[in-house]
């Protein structure tokens, strides 16, 4: 009997293999997914999973910093705001917060989003001259009725709250965006190796989960454009009863697919986060199959048990995982990989 979906599989996935030309590409080491995705919940017990924060990228040390909060008997999102704080304030990151890259017209523009334990979220996009988008994105959540504030709101909301006006373009950053003027060629690129945004998840103490995500977009974007990164259900979700999820990469993608709300409700379904996260990124490819090198879409989740899982489309993928005295930056599986 014909299959459509064992049918798509192997076609979409023999494509990718082909359009970025896997055997060229430096082998990455596997991960044992038994171990790295153990279960931390004494069933029998009922003991809560161990503290555990999850990020996209290589930020080791923001997640760290998650971790240490929230074992100091902080919340969840406690932890996430001081682990994403930390990123956002790299002026080395181009990607995120202060140092990101401009859109188009030379200027900085951040989003970002929260959500809770109790399934509260909140918003902001379009925001300049704030460095920390998370921040003010909790005070919508906790001090407005609002889920999002956006542009020239969004900032007189910050400037309310006590945040500070800056200059987030540095020089490196203006430098970047002068040579890019030279051609002027707008393009939306979400490549293999580019690192933009930060997602991050936790599990507390309490067995209860969090997360958040924050970015400074596309680089040299149209001005006015928004991605996933705040948008709730697409690049970031969380059910507190079932598990939450976030994205990173070309966030068109992710809008189109919902792809954070899709994970959660497949981890609902009874998928580990892996399994979860691959069949988000297998909608993509199903949807969108005709690719090259830079459409690349990278997921992370964690469950109510602790368990976590990541896929990309392509391989390049990596993040980073805090439990205990561990602190490691593993790569991700991907669609393309597993077609090889």
């Amino acid at each position: 009997m014909f299959n459509r979906r064992d049918f798509l599989n192997k076609t979409i996935l023999a494509s990718f293999a082909a359009g970025i030309g896997l055997s060229s590409c430096e082998s990455k080491p596997k991960q044992d997914a038994a171990k790295n995705n153990a279960p931390t919940t004494n069933q029998s017990t009922g003991e809560k999973p161990e503290a555990t924060v999850i990020a996209t990228w290589k930020h080791p040390n923001a997640t760290q910093k998650a971790l240490e909060v929230i074992q100091n008997q902080g919340r969840a999102l406690d932890g996430i705001e001081a682990g994403v704080r930390i990123v956002e304030a790299d002026p080395l990151d181009q990607s995120v917060g202060y140092g990101g890259l401009p859109d188009r017209d030379g200027i900085v523009t951040l989003d970002a989003c929260v959500m809770d334990e109790k399934g509260n979220a909140g918003c902001v996009t379009f925001l300049q001259h704030i460095m920390h988008p998370v921040s003010v994105a909790r005070k919508v959540m906790e001090e407005t009725p609002h889920v999002m504030l956006s542009g020239e709101g969004a900032l007189q909301f910050a400037l309310s709250k006590g945040f500070e006006k800056e200059n987030l373009l540095t020089e490196a950053a203006e430098k970047r965006w002068q040579e890019w003027l030279k051609e002027g060629t707008y393009k939306p690129v979400g490549g293999h190796e580019q690192h933009d945004t930060i997602g991050m998840l936790a599990i507390d103490g309490n067995g209860n989960l969090s997360g958040a995500c924050s970015t400074s977009g596309m680089a040299f974007k149209m001005h006015g454009r928004v991605g996933d990164s705040p948008i709730i259900g697409a690049g970031l979700y969380v059910d507190n009863e079932v598990g939450a999820a976030t994205a990173t990469g070309l966030g068109e993608f992710v809008m189109k697919t919902l792809g954070a709300f899709l994970i959660v409700e497949f981890m609902r379904q009874g998928k580990s986060p892996e399994a979860a996260c691959r069949e988000a990124a297998l909608r993509i490819a199903e949807k969108y199959g005709k690719t090259n090198e830079e459409m690349q879409v990278g997921y992370i989740a964690l469950n109510k048990k602790g368990e976590y899982g990541t896929c990309s489309l392509l391989p390049g993928f990596n993040y980073s995982i805090s439990r205990k005295d561990s602190h490691q930056v593993l790569d991700s599986t991907s669609l393309a990989e597993s077609a090889g």
